[in-house]
Formats: C-alpha cells, structure tokens, sequence
C-alpha cells in the first residue's frame, strides 16, 4: 500500500500521506497496531515515515529506528487503556496482567497483549524449578530436601565446598541443593511468582542469562568472601530476578499501573529478608559436621549485585536491543572482571594465605 505514495522508491512516505493512507485502510488493521502507527506519525520529527518500520510492525517486530521514532516527542494514545477493556477471556486477562506487573508503558503493553502467542512458553523457569528441583531432589536423592544435618548433605556432586572448588560444575549445581524444606519453599515460591511472568514478557534468553549469572556471581562471591563455607540453594538466581524486578519497578514507579504495587514489593521484600536472615542465622550457627560451617550467605548478596546492574539494564527497556546501550557494555564489562578475578583468586589466594579449610566431604 505504500509504494504507491513511494514512487521514487524512496523507502520513505511524507507524514501527511501516511495519515492519509491510515485513516483509508485503518479499520483493516489491529487496533493495538493502528495506535502504534498513530503514534509513530504523531511523534515523528522529521515529517517521513520509513517503509521498513510499517513492515516492522506489521511482522511484529521494532527495530531500534523504529522504536526512537516512537519515543520522539509526546505520543498521544487514541483508544482507552488496556486495562480498561472489557470481555476479555481468563488467557486474555492473564497476560495483560503480566503486562501491567511488569511493563510501565502503556503502548508496549499493548504492543505485549497484541504479539503475544505463549509459544513458546516460560520453559527456563518452569523446568529448573520442577525438573531440577523437585525431579532430581527427589528421584534421584530419594529426598525433597537434605537438611544440613542429614548425611549426605556434604556427601554429593552437586554443592559448592572451598576444597572442591576445582570441579567447576560446582558453582552451577549447588543450586539443586537446599538447606530446608524453608530454604527451598521460599526460593521456589519468588521463582515462579517473578520468574515466570519476566520470562513470558523478556524471553528465556534474557532472563535465563540473569538468573545464571547470578549464580555464578553467588558461588564466586562466597568463594572470595567466605572462602572456608559451602553454599547451597539457589537464591543467587532467584534474588537476581526479584531485585532487577524491584529496581525496574522503583526506577518506572509512576508508569507502573499494577494494582497493589506497593503491597506486592512489600511482600517481596520480606520474604527476601526473612530468607536472608535465617540464611545468616544459620551460617554462625554451630555446625552439625564441625569444621565445615553451614553454607554461606554471600550467594544472596552476589545476585542482588547482579540483579541491580546486568538484570535492571535488560529489564529496562522492553524489546530494546541490549548491544545499543552504554549502561550493558560497563555493567557487562564490570561482571566479566569480577569473574576474571574470582578465577584467579580461587587459583592463587588460597594457597598465599595459608588457610586453614574444612576437611573434604
């Protein structure tokens, strides 16, 4: 339809004609999609409309000209809200729910609510939560859950402990070990409930890269921090997520419509609290095998590093490439140095200090 406004193949249209050509045709198109162009004609400074954005839209996705253009100037939204639409079915009401938990503009919200399909589904969250967790806890240890007591509790492949720091798969698989049926509920409950709702609007490739990073940047720091603990659990992940929620949910606190904004953080935050303290409590706590101390705390504090550096840039800006800001490059940069260092310190420092570790499981 717009080449005929192109003649000289220029890949561009005059503003005038391109609200020209909608009002024509905008009742054949999405209504969501019809106040996406709107906008983008509204906002648009330089009086042309580049014909790959309409096909970027049509075809569902923005490139990064395209989403500039959008946030040029004040965009002026034609229908009424989101969440002021009616007769919407359960799956519909779910995912503008997601939406408005976790996107504080209102056209990308209505840009989520119209492109998404659930396929594919939140698959990263959903299988390290069952599959990792409760499969493998309780096929193959037999047990949910090894309290810190229990034999085996030292006795496995999977925890991280300072005299097998060697076996690097370590500083991943402690997080299908948990300290208590406590320490697992509370981790898994913030997975699920954060987690999955991140990962249906960012995708698996982006909220998996938080969670695993930190959970490297949890066994890294206790190793560093508290060279002489084990640690178990997977709260490195788990408090990267909340705390790049949190921080996104703060850093936006007037475009966040969800209901009950203030409430839900506070709960946040006192679960975390309440999970870090007793993770605290228990690290000073007399050991059942002295003198290996109980598992560290430090993983907490390592994602929460993560969460509100790496995980606040790509929760940031939805769909926005994260190679076209600054902020990823230092952050990214700054994460790769720790580890770097981390390795070296796990090398060398050990040795140069002369330190005293708990025997080996």
């Amino acid at each position: 339809l717009l080449s005929q406004f192109d003649p000289d193949n220029t890949g561009y249209i005059s503003t005038e004609k391109f609200r020209s050509l909608l009002q024509r045709h905008g009742s054949e198109l999405d209504p969501h999609k019809l106040e996406v162009l709107l906008a983008l004609a509204d906002s648009n400074s330089e009086g042309r409309i580049c014909y790959q954005d309409f096909v970027n839209l049509m075809s569902n996705k923005r490139s990064n000209s395209f989403r500039q253009a959008i946030l040029q100037g004040n965009r002026r939204l034609c229908s009424k809200a989101l969440l002021e639409e009616t007769g919407l079915s359960l799956s519909q009401r779910l995912i503008r729910h997601v939406a408005y938990e976790t996107l504080p503009r209102e056209i990308d919200r209505k840009w989520y609510y119209d492109s998404y399909t659930c396929c594919p589904p939140p698959w990263f969250m959903i299988t390290i939560t069952i599959v990792a967790f409760f499969l493998y806890n309780g096929v193959v240890l037999d047990r949910f859950v090894l309290q810190v007591s229990h034999p085996l509790y030292l006795k496995n492949a999977l925890l991280y402990h300072p005299q097998l720091r060697a076996q690097a798969w370590r500083y991943l698989t402690y997080i299908f070990m948990h300290a208590g049926i406590e320490h697992l509920g509370l981790n898994v409950v913030l997975q699920l409930l954060v987690g999955v709702p991140l990962e249906m609007v960012h995708g698996a490739a982006r909220i998996s890269f938080v969670y695993v990073a930190g959970v490297v940047a949890g066994s890294l720091a206790v190793s560093v921090a508290d060279m002489r603990a084990p640690v178990v659990g997977s709260s490195g992940g788990v408090y990267a997520l909340v705390s790049a929620h949190l921080a996104n949910i703060v850093m936006n606190w007037s475009g966040m419509k969800c209901q009950f904004k203030l409430l839900r953080m506070a709960v946040a935050l006192v679960c975390m609290s309440f999970e870090f303290g007793r993770a605290v409590w228990l690290r000073f706590h007399p050991s059942a095998y002295p003198p290996c101390p109980h598992p560290s705390f430090m993983a907490h504090l390592g994602g929460v590093m993560v969460g509100i550096t790496l995980g606040v840039i790509v929760l940031r800006n939805y769909e926005q490439r994260l190679q076209d800001q600054t902020l990823w490059w230092i952050f990214l940069s700054i994460y790769i140095i720790f580890v770097l260092f981390a390795i070296f310190w796990n090398i060398f420092a050990y040795s140069l200090l002369d330190l005293k570790l708990p025997p080996p499981p």
